[in-house]
Order: C-alpha cells, then structure tokens, then sequence
C-alpha cells in the first residue's frame, strides 16, 4: 500500500492555497458577510486542542482524501486522477494532520463502496462543522437529508436551512461545501434541473454521480 505524505505535495498545494483564500474573500464581498474571518477564526479554536489525522485512498472513481479529528470529518475531497491532487483538495487542514489509515477506516470503507456503486449511505459519517457559519452549517446538514437519487434545488435548500429567500447563499455554501461526498451538495440543481459548477473533476463528475445513484436507487 503506498502512502501519500504531506512532503509530496507539490507546489501546487501553495498555489491551490492562495487561490482558495481568494475565492473565500471575494465571496465574503458578495454576500456582505465576514464569513471568512470568522471561518479561518472558528477553525483555528476548535481543532487549537485536537489532533487532526488524514487518509488518502483509492476508489473505483479515483482518489480520495479525508482529515478529520475527535468530532468527524473537517475536510473530504471529491475522487481525484492522483492521490496528490486529492491531497491538495484537504488544504489547509492536512498541513497539521499526521497520517493515519486506522483512524479512518470506516469512512473509507464506506466512501469506497459508495464509488463502487453500492447502496450505502454517507448521512451518518459524521463530520465537524463547528467552524462553519450558522447558515452554512444548517445548508449543509439539509444537503444530507436529500435521499440518494434524488435532487432538490437551492432554494429548497435555503428554505430548509432557514432562509427562503438566500438561494444564492445555498449556492455558496455548496461551493464552499468542504465534506465532498459526505455532504452531498452535486444532488443540488437550479430550479430548472440544471447543473451547475462543481468542484474537482466538475459537471461530468456531477453528472456521473447523480446517474450512479439513480440507477441504484431503480435497481
């Protein structure tokens, strides 16, 4: 089994860094909402005690890399062509996290069945959402109660997650969504169907996995 430490992410990693804490301040701007600040803020006090540990693992849809402490999954990327890049994706949680393929083992047991088309569900890993906002944290938690093969629409989202009229901030939080797969934000589309961005391997990816659960769920 080949293990993927931190010294082998390439410079990529740094670049993928800087671009992440553009997009998060340009976000901030447009939603008139400090929630970087208070993000980066959160995150720091609640894992300033805890160990954070991480695996990178291969699945039939590529390479996956979670980290995650005493309170869940802090941060999960979606399947990825290598498991550097998959790496990259866990920034910046995995720059502290020590390895760890014990620690993980049934999140990986279960996202790997999941990308092999078994019918298992993610709802239940669970994951730490202590530094997210208070919209973002109920956007996401509404996103796990979309049963697999279905899809609901942002503003179904922003009404479950307490504001009817924050569709758009829906939108951000699934961009923002840091648990791929476990907060199953590609069952999200607009009002009309359609698909829109997507992190990672992006649309064709979307498209796969909602195809995937629809034709388990029909089986």
């Amino acid at each position: 089994m080949t293990v993927i430490t931190r010294n082998s992410l390439t410079v990529r990693g740094a670049e993928w860094l800087e671009r992440w804490w553009h997009i998060e301040f340009d976000s901030w701007v447009e939603s008139g909402q400090n929630s970087v600040k208070e993000e980066a803020h959160s995150l720091a006090k609640s894992t300033a005690k805890e160990q954070l540990t991480y695996d990178v693992f291969e699945t039939d849809m590529g390479w996956v890399a979670i980290v995650g402490g005493d309170h869940g999954v802090v941060r999960a990327s979606l399947p990825e062509a290598t498991p550097e890049t998959a790496l990259d994706y866990v920034q910046p949680e995995v720059n502290t996290a020590i390895h760890s393929h014990d620690d993980h083992a049934d999140t990986r047991m279960l996202v790997t069945a999941y990308c092999a088309g078994e019918p298992v569900d993610l709802a239940d890993v669970p994951i730490d959402t202590r530094s997210a906002t208070p919209f973002f944290r109920s956007a996401w938690e509404a996103c796990r109660l979309i049963p697999v093969g279905e899809t609901r629409s942002y503003g179904w989202l922003a009404e479950q997650a307490g504001n009817v009229k924050a569709a758009r901030g829906a939108g951000q939080a699934m961009a923002r969504n840091k648990f791929a797969l476990l907060v199953p934000c590609h069952r999200v589309v607009s009002s009309t169907g359609a698909l829109h961005g997507f992190g990672g391997a992006g649309l064709p990816l979307k498209s796969r996995l909602l195809a995937m659960e629809s034709n388990r769920r029909a089986g």
